[in-house]
């Protein structure tokens, strides 16, 4: 098997670490220098579909619906949730590095398909905090992959995002039967109760990395009445 070779690399911002972009033939992955394992890899994104999917399934008919993003990734998270809305939709995706922007307009796009290019996709550079401490009903669902789930590892910052406050703002940011949809490397109880104390209708579902196998992971699917 070829070793995987270096194509760039990319810091996070206040002081998260660096990330590295490796290639494999047609085969891509993201990692966080020095730690073990890779964060994200392109034969592997299963739950980030089904992030998307869960999250979309209630505004699949809805004209003119809006979808906030949290992390562009692979882009396979964008990618499904175009495929997920209508031709009038549009979806934001908020990306905190402006590198990983970059590494999807070029040959890592492919992977997803160039979400990116579909005119109904929309890149917004910077911390999704900052559209959500707006607190405007905006948004019919809000996606997050920002990180490893409710604890965040590669950036201590999304941490705000899971606490009291930051739901509450998530919750503000829906529409009236808006889902927010959270993807998590595994489930989390006390997440849960923290999503109920903001008003949200709670489910979780566990989902595969690849279709019917590999690692369990946990969506928390959180409804505004």
């Amino acid at each position: 098997m070829k070793q995987l070779n270096k194509l760039a690399t990319a810091m996070i911002p206040n002081n998260g670490g660096e990330l590295v972009l490796l290639q494999r033939e047609d085969e891509f992955s993201i990692k966080l220098s020095g730690a073990r394992g890779v964060l994200m890899n392109s034969r592997v994104y299963n739950s980030e579909q089904e992030l998307a999917k869960l999250g979309c399934a209630h505004i699949k008919n809805k004209e003119c619906a809006e979808v906030l993003v949290g992390g562009l990734g692979m882009g396979y998270t964008l990618a499904t949730a175009l495929e997920c809305v209508t031709a009038s939709s549009r979806v934001t995706v908020a990306e905190l590095i402006p590198q990983v922007v970059e590494w999807n307009q070029g040959p890592l796009g492919e992977c997803a398909g160039n979400p990116l290019a579909d005119e109904r996709s929309h890149v917004r550079l910077g911390d999704i905090a900052d559209l959500i401490k707006q607190q405007k009903p905006d948004f019919d669902a809000i996606l997050l992959d920002v990180d490893n789930g409710p604890e965040g590892m590669t950036n201590s910052d999304n941490n705000w995002l899971y606490s009291t406050a930051g739901l509450q703002a998530l919750y503000n940011s829906l529409r009236p039967e808006g889902m927010l949809a959270v993807w998590s490397a595994g489930p989390d109880s006390m997440f849960i109760t923290q999503l109920k104390k903001a008003g949200f209708k709670v489910t979780d579902k566990m989902v595969r990395a690849r279709p019917g196998k590999g690692s369990r992971h946990t969506i928390f699917l959180a409804k505004k009445p």
